[in-house]
């Protein structure tokens, strides 16, 4: 190859580096406009109209149901059980018999003890007698009438003695468990039977030191039992210190019980504590801004993203009650995790509307 073809390949080839080149630059303005122009854009969010509507409010507490009455009879006497006259599971009335002690030497005892208080009248009354003759000193009788309350005191306490091997219910009630059967010995303070009052039912619910105030007794309460009964009741007992563990108050709710459901199952307690004016919301559409505060975002009147806090006043399975915001509102649905507190954006009206209790 001469001379001239090199001269002319390199003019080719300076030729095409300047058309490369100068493409290159010249499509990088068009780049930067672009990008400048997607990044002027406001973004684009879903946005929904909600206006506050009546609710009723409730405190509302997961808590465990107690019997009216709960008695744990114990053996007031030793002894063996003679008898029992009643079973597990059954009702009884207060004063029926439910077991009986062997009365041993009791009976001879109370006799023994019988006679000595009979000795002990003649002695005073013979004291007395020589008294008024002149033959007895004060002292002596005032001796003779202490051996007589002496006497009467042990057959007292022997009579008391035989009525304890009668072992009665003491209140009306269901036979919850008996510990002893025939033949087996018990001494004094053992464990004999457990009777139960079941109507009406104790549901107990332990109340936030926040909401204490706002509860008060008669007040109306709703029990969902753990076995799908649902009762109504009345508070009748509300403590007055808080537990030192959860700063809790012990708040219980009477209800009846005719079907006599069973106790010690888990209960949900709902208070009502009146009407007030609430958003009804998905939990979806809550979030927490930078200090940790629980709310919802919406858009003012241009278009910007603004925060606002709000309180959680009644929970359901599809959603929540919510105080705290203007009377209407025009709230982010879809896209409210990409846009901030201040930022204008391009809102869209939601085909369907807010979520509906």
């Amino acid at each position: 190859m001469n001379l001239k073809s090199y001269l002319i390949a390199l003019a080719v080839a300076l030729v095409l580096g300047a058309w490369m080149v100068s493409g290159q630059f010249a499509d990088e303005p068009v780049a930067q406009t672009e990008e400048s122009a997607s990044a002027a854009a406001p973004m684009t969010v879903e946005v929904v109209e909600v206006s506050a509507r009546p609710v009723q409010r409730f405190i509302e507490s997961e808590g465990d149901t107690e019997a009216d009455q709960d008695v744990q009879l114990r053996a007031e006497t030793a002894g063996r059980v003679s008898a029992v006259r009643v079973e597990q599971g059954e009702r009884v009335a207060a004063g029926d018999t439910l077991l009986t002690i062997a009365m041993g030497d009791r009976q001879a005892r109370l006799a023994e003890a019988e006679a000595r208080v009979a000795q002990r009248q003649a002695d005073l009354d013979a004291a007395e007698q020589l008294q008024r003759d002149g033959y007895q000193s004060e002292i002596a009788v005032r001796e003779a009438r202490a051996a007589l309350e002496s006497a009467r005191a042990q057959l007292a306490a022997i009579r008391e003695d035989i009525a304890n091997t009668t072992v009665t219910a003491p209140i009306d009630g269901l036979l919850q468990s008996r510990a002893v059967d025939v033949g087996d010995y018990v001494r004094v303070g053992d464990a004999l039977a457990r009777l139960m009052t079941t109507d009406p039912l104790v549901a107990v619910a332990h109340v936030a030191q926040q909401d204490i105030r706002q509860i008060e007794l008669g007040r109306r309460a709703e029990l969902t039992l753990a076995t799908g009964d649902r009762l109504t009741g009345q508070i009748r007992y509300i403590s007055a210190a808080a537990e030192a563990g959860s700063k809790t108050f012990r708040v219980e709710v009477h209800a009846d019980n005719p079907q006599g459901l069973p106790v010690g199952v888990s209960a949900t307690i709902r208070i009502p504590l009146g009407a007030a004016r609430g958003h009804f919301l998905s939990p979806a559409w809550l979030s927490l801004n930078e200090a940790g505060e629980m709310g919802v975002k919406t858009l003012d009147e241009d278009n910007r993203v603004v925060f606002r806090a709000v309180e959680v006043i009644r929970t359901q399975r599809d959603g929540v009650w919510v105080a705290g915001l203007p009377d209407s509102i025009r709230l982010i649905t879809v896209g409210q995790g990409f846009v901030q507190t201040g930022e204008q954006v391009d809102p869209v009206m939601a085909e369907q509307p807010a979520t509906e209790p």
